[in-house]
């Protein structure tokens, strides 16, 4: 019940936010999408933020936080490592 509770607290402040900014909800395509930005990026403050103050670097904490796969996902034309392994076992990687 708390979740929900604090989703609905949430979504009043961004409704509020949209207000003050005039903009309709829904949201026009472009604001929606870097809302969800922000969303994603403000996500990663605390963990990031954690990591900086226990004493390690941007790089290092942005790592430890696994920051990327968070924010972006498999990015197109990149394997993970199953995969990688799932295609030698099928003999699908090629042998140079």
């Amino acid at each position: 019940m708390k979740i929900y509770l604090l989703s609905l607290g949430a979504g009043l402040l961004v409704g509020v936010i949209y207000s003050l900014l005039n903009v309709r909800s829904p949201a026009p395509p472009l604001v929606a999408l870097v809302g969800l930005l922000g969303i994603l990026a403000g996500e990663q403050i605390v963990p990031v933020a954690r990591q900086l103050l226990s004493g390690h670097g941007l790089a290092s904490a942005w790592q430890q936080a696994k920051c990327a796969p968070h924010m972006f996902g498999m990015l197109p034309g990149r394997r993970n490592d199953q995969s990688k392994s799932a295609a030698s076992v099928d003999g699908l990687e090629k042998h140079s």
